[in-house]
Order: C-alpha cells, then sequence, then structure tokens
C-alpha cells in the first residue's frame, strides 16, 4: 500500500504504511510466566484470578515485570485467555484456558 504525504507547497512524497507483524514473538520471561500460569490454571481447573504480587516469588520476576509481561501475554496469540480484571491495590488478572 502506497501513501502520499503532501504538506503545504511541497512535492508530494511517498510514504510506506507498515502493517504490524502477524504474530510478534514471546520474551523469554514471558514463555517462563506463561508456563507457570499454563500449569496453575490447569490445577485450578481451567480458571483462576491472580495479583502479581502473589506469584513474583514463584516465577522469580518482579510484580512489575509481571505486569508488563501480562499485557505483552494478553496482546499475544498463546492459549491462555488473559484480561484484566479488577485493580484494588493491585491489578487483578483472570486466567483462563483460553
Amino acid at each position: 500500500m502506497m501513501v502520499w504525504v503532501v504538506s503545504g507547497d511541497r512535492e508530494p512524497m511517498s510514504a510506506q504504511v507498515m502493517s504490524p507483524p502477524v504474530e510478534a514473538e514471546l520474551s523469554e520471561k514471558a514463555e517462563k510466566l506463561v508456563s507457570f500460569l499454563s500449569q496453575r490454571v490447569t490445577q485450578e481447573g481451567g480458571v483462576m484470578y491472580v495479583k502479581a504480587k502473589f506469584i513474583a516469588d514463584d516465577v522469580g520476576l518482579s510484580p512489575k515485570e509481571i505486569g508488563a509481561l501480562m499485557h505483552q501475554i494478553q496482546d499475544s496469540d498463546v492459549e491462555l485467555g488473559v484480561e484484566q480484571w479488577s485493580y484494588t491495590g493491585a491489578t487483578t488478572w483472570r486466567i483462563d484456558e483460553g
């Protein structure tokens, strides 16, 4: 797709419009978190609610890292459903088997 950009009296310039990648790869930390969550959600019967600060030690990541990775996982193509459920003191995430 070609887009023409015209500004004032200048000649039109062509600009390439880039499509976002279809499937972004998850980082090593995100893969580690997905693995942990997949195991836990299976143990919990398919759905669980979690706060990052309560799983940080088990995963070996900080709550801040987990929060950022949850958004990354939410936007990825993994087999987990990740939804920001509520915020009362810290975000609660609803995780299901997608």
